[in-house]
């Protein structure tokens, strides 16, 4: 998955932002296990998985409040 900027998070719908915030878990789940088995070449993916992450959420937090 290529790292998202925040105002194209904005765009997406309601249903594109889950599917993407599912994604985005499943990898953090994988690069924790390739981090726990030494298998794990990008350190800093792990940092803009959480990132994106949290940025999916914001968007969603605002939108169910506005």
């Amino acid at each position: 998955m290529a790292k998202t900027k925040a105002k194209n998070i904005r765009e997406l719908s309601a249903n594109d932002l889950q599917l993407q915030l599912r994604e985005l878990k499943q990898e953090a789940l994988n690069l924790r296990l390739q981090k726990a088995t030494g298998q794990l070449e990008n350190p800093a993916r792990i940092r803009q998985v959480r990132r994106e992450t949290a940025q999916i959420l914001t968007a969603t937090t605002a939108r169910n409040r506005a």
